[in-house]
């Protein structure tokens, strides 16, 4: 059991149903300060619903998911607002503004939501523009940019209020593998230089074992915990050895 003050996210015996389906059941998680967690699994098993009822993006149908302590369902106002502030999240889509240059992308957070000057949300556009590896393109719109590089400013926007929690929704999703690598390597780097948490969906096994400090599959509306990379790679389920090793035959092929 892990020291209270070190969580930031918990979950107790958490259900979510849609429409009278069952997606996930009996879902308990605790998740501490600086960790780095991947969820795995099939497609379709609720890895991304999980990840938006740890973002408060989603409410349970019952049990409790909780952030820096609090319930999510009991926040509200002000405090609900100020704890949304704490947190960051790079959608799938990456969400990115077209109509927008690859600069205001960033800066329109720290525009709506902070009272910081001009002079100050440029600079902060710049910093994280720069640790993306991406100063070239701020007069740009990210239509003019390239699949990875628009993967690179969404990480530049969600980092941009300094987060203490991280949600990547399969960052990796469509890149190559060398692009995949230098995405999460820069993800990885921003985690350590800013001690925050992270918690991340993907199904590339690779990048999961190159980020992870734990590993979570979402499978047959269960979360199972599998540990690190060394753990997972010898965990008994056949589940997770058949989903790892991307083998046709196994106890999911049933389930596809």
């Amino acid at each position: 059991m892990m020291d209270a003050s070190e969580l930031v996210l918990e979950l107790k015996n958490v259900k979510i149903e849609f429409s009278r389906k069952l997606v996930l059941k009996n879902i308990n998680l605790q998740i501490r300060k600086g960790e780095s967690l991947v969820l795995i699994g099939p497609s379709g098993h609720g890895k991304t619903v999980l990840l938006k009822i740890l973002a408060g993006l989603q409410q349970t149908s019952s049990g409790e998911a909780c952030v820096f302590g609090k319930g999510w369902q009991n926040l509200r106002g002000a405090e609900r607002l100020a704890t949304l502030k704490r947190l960051g999240m790079l959608f799938q889509k990456n969400a990115l503004f077209d109509s927008l240059t690859c600069a205001e992308n960033i800066a329109f957070p720290l525009r709506e939501t902070t009272k910081k000057t001009e002079q100050e949300v440029q600079k902060i556009v710049d910093h994280f523009l720069n640790c993306v590896g991406l100063p070239q393109v701020k007069s740009l719109f990210p239509d003019e940019i390239s699949g990875g590089m628009q993967k690179r400013l969404g990480i530049a926007r969600a980092l941009a209020l300094n987060p203490e929690i991280i949600f990547y929704d399969d960052p990796t999703a469509g890149l190559d593998p060398i692009t995949s690598r230098k995405i999460i390597q820069t993800i990885g780097e921003l985690k350590s230089e800013a001690n925050s948490t992270a918690i991340t969906v993907t199904n590339d096994m690779n990048r999961a074992y190159q980020i992870a400090d734990r590993i979570g599959f979402v499978v047959d509306q269960e979360l199972l915990i599998t540990g690190s990379k060394e753990q997972t790679l010898q965990h008994p389920d056949p589940r997770v050895q058949q989903f790892i090793r991307g083998a046709i035959d196994g106890p999911l092929t049933a389930l596809g």
